[in-house]
């Protein structure tokens, strides 16, 4: 008998998931299935519009699990180690990748619809591996708090609300990563949140909501139409470190379905992207604003915010490395330089780099060693971050 669906039953390390790989075009009850192909070094899962509603109703909003940070083993950390005293003492040099460059974001109109997703439940945040990575062994100062102050929903305010939580499935079971608009209508995140490194399998089902609080989502929620990441990183092919973990193209994009031929950027604004080492020193040095959904940090029902100096690692595959408090949930959170409302300058000039709210990076890898307390993300360069977005805005100019 011709199998229409072919289902791939495979273990994602502690997780012990079932993931369904949608072979061909056309599912057992007629219904459009999502197709995969390449093009060039991308890989691209396109997802029929008829799904999109089917898509929704798969979602857990109120019992979603953290997908738990890639973890890098301790061996890692010495060899980072180095590379930050060299970077400190101006030892390092940036690796060369090209002229940095950078596209700039825009504010959006700030114009809400909220939609009551539901609070998630407290048995929904407890998950293998979730523990605070605070200050630790690694005295990589950071400061991590809740993006809220006081009464005020600073979700709402820009730049906030181009970042948001990001719901999926892995098998039958939602997990949530963070992710943030980069374009009209592209949201970037990590590449460990649409598909299992090396196992040519996609997840399925994204839910982009931008801005997420508390259950609520104030400027609605966003299915996927596309999604893209390097085909290195989906082969298994791409040069890690330490592999499937710390690796040059932990980075996927994902298109939005339009709603009513709009998309989320046009309210919530969108940020800008920089690469090839816009907003790093030649020593390969920046500072870095990391937004995300941690499950261990007010259950994963708001926003938070960490800020870290941040340096690249030569010996790890040139990820930039900062310290921070994020655990399960914030993969894929964008790592943004220059964060925060633009001051109006008197008697001062700018510096280099001076770009507000580019996002250089997503939070990728955690250590196995808690007390090390550092994370990690895959540089943006020429090659991934903008490949990807130039090959999803020639297929989908209107959600650019």
């Amino acid at each position: 008998m011709r199998k229409s669906l072919m289902i791939v039953m495979l273990t994602l390390g502690s997780l012990g998931l079932v993931v369904v790989h949608q072979a061909t075009a056309q599912g057992r009850n007629g219904r459009s299935q999502p197709t995969v192909s390449q093009q060039g070094n991308i890989t691209i899962l396109t997802i029929p519009s008829t799904r999109a509603q089917a898509s929704a109703q798969s979602i857990d909003f109120m019992n979603a699990k953290p997908m738990p940070l890639s973890q890098a083993p301790s061996s890692v950390a010495a060899e980072a180690q180095a590379d930050m005293v060299d970077a400190l003492t101006s030892r390092a040099s940036q690796a060369s990748l090209g002229a940095p460059s950078y596209s700039t974001g825009f504010p959006g109109s700030g114009v809400m619809n909220p939609v009551m997703l539901g609070v998630p439940t407290s048995s929904a945040n407890v998950a293998t591996g979730v523990t605070p990575e605070e200050f630790g062994i690694s005295n990589h100062p950071f400061t991590t708090s809740q993006i809220d102050l006081g009464a005020t929903a600073t979700n709402t305010l820009w730049p906030y609300r181009a970042a948001g939580k990001l719901f999926f499935n892995i098998g039958t079971s939602t997990y949530v990563c963070s992710a943030s608009l980069i374009k009209r209508g592209i949201v970037v995140t990590a590449g460990h949140c649409v598909a299992n490194y090396g196992h040519l399998q996609f997840y399925s089902n994204w839910q982009f909501v931008p801005a997420y609080r508390n259950g609520v989502a104030p400027y609605g929620t966003w299915t996927a139409a596309e999604v893209r990441v390097n085909t290195a990183y989906y082969n298994g092919t791409d040069g890690c470190a330490v592999y499937g973990v710390v690796c040059p193209d932990d980075v996927a994009l994902i298109t939005l379905t339009p709603q009513a031929g709009a998309y989320a950027g046009s309210t919530t604004g969108w940020f800008g992207y920089g690469y090839d080492g816009y907003g790093f020193t030649s020593g390969g040095q920046t500072q870095i604003t990391q937004l995300g959904y941690p499950v261990c940090l007010d259950s994963g029902q708001y926003m938070e915010r960490n800020d870290s100096y941040g340096y690249v690692s030569a010996s790890n595959a040139n990820n930039t490395v900062i310290g921070s408090l994020m655990c399960g949930g914030s993969s894929g959170g964008p790592w943004v330089v220059n964060f925060g409302k633009v001051p109006t300058l008197t008697g001062t000039s700018a510096g280099t780099y001076s770009a507000h709210q580019i996002v250089v990076g997503v939070t990728s890898w955690g250590y196995i060693d808690l007390s090390i307390k550092e994370q990690g993300a895959s540089p943006f360069t020429t090659s991934n971050i903008s490949t990807l977005v130039t090959n999803a805005c020639a297929a989908i100019p209107a959600a650019c």
